[in-house]
């Protein structure tokens, strides 16, 4: 087992107001690009984001407002659990999210993207976003918050929750969607569940 490396003086590592604003816009753009990804291979993900677009898909309304939508019960969770400012990052980002993943279409247009390179792409991509979110204090809402909750009360590795909850999430899909569908999109959700497990530790990153 790896030493654990004593936290330092909070006042020496804490991110600035700044610094939150930049991380946590860079880390939503980034998500809003793999989704922009996802989409546009007709591909699906887990967590609330793959209960969104797949609503989306089943419903013709656009993926913004439902994954707004779907996210408004976790926020008192999120406010009683894990604290206002966590809270309002939360929606900031999810609200964010929603407007960017309508804008970004109208400027990037694919003229060919090969799904499994685009469920690779989407996987690194997304994972690296949620990554900054997660050390800027925020989350993309939903199950997220959820995931973040049981690490820190638990230290049970967000990423890995998150994947096993997306299996369950994608054994459903296989029934709405065809195979090669599923299959590519769990590619991306496994990239982006692993690199956040093996990432967003405690005992490595000591910024907050």
């Amino acid at each position: 087992m790896p030493a654990r490396v004593p936290f330092p003086d909070p006042k020496a590592v804490r991110h600035s107001p700044l610094e939150d604003a930049q991380g946590l816009s860079t880390g939503v753009f980034f998500c809003a690009l793999g989704l922009t990804i996802l989409t546009h291979l007709g591909l699906i993900t887990g967590q609330m984001a793959g209960i969104a677009v797949i609503l989306s898909y089943l419903t013709g309304y656009s993926f913004g407002l439902v994954f707004l939508l779907i996210n408004l019960p976790f926020y008192w969770l999120a406010w009683t659990r894990m604290g206002r400012a966590f809270t309002l990052k939360s929606l900031g980002c999810v609200a964010a999210l929603a407007l960017l993943t309508e804008l970004i279409p109208m400027g990037l247009v694919f003229e060919q993207l090969e799904p499994a390179l685009g469920a690779l792409i989407f996987g690194l991509v997304t994972g690296t976003g949620l990554l900054v979110i997660f050390r800027h204090g925020g989350s993309m809402g939903g199950l997220g918050v959820v995931a973040l909750l049981i690490q820190d009360r638990t230290n049970f590795p967000a990423g890995w929750m998150q994947l096993g909850v997306d299996l369950v999430i994608f054994g459903v899909a296989f029934i709405l969607f065809p195979a090669s569908v599923v299959l590519y999109s769990l590619l991306g959700a496994v990239v982006i569940n692993v690199l956040i497990a093996i990432n967003h530790r405690k005992d490595r990153y000591l910024g907050s």
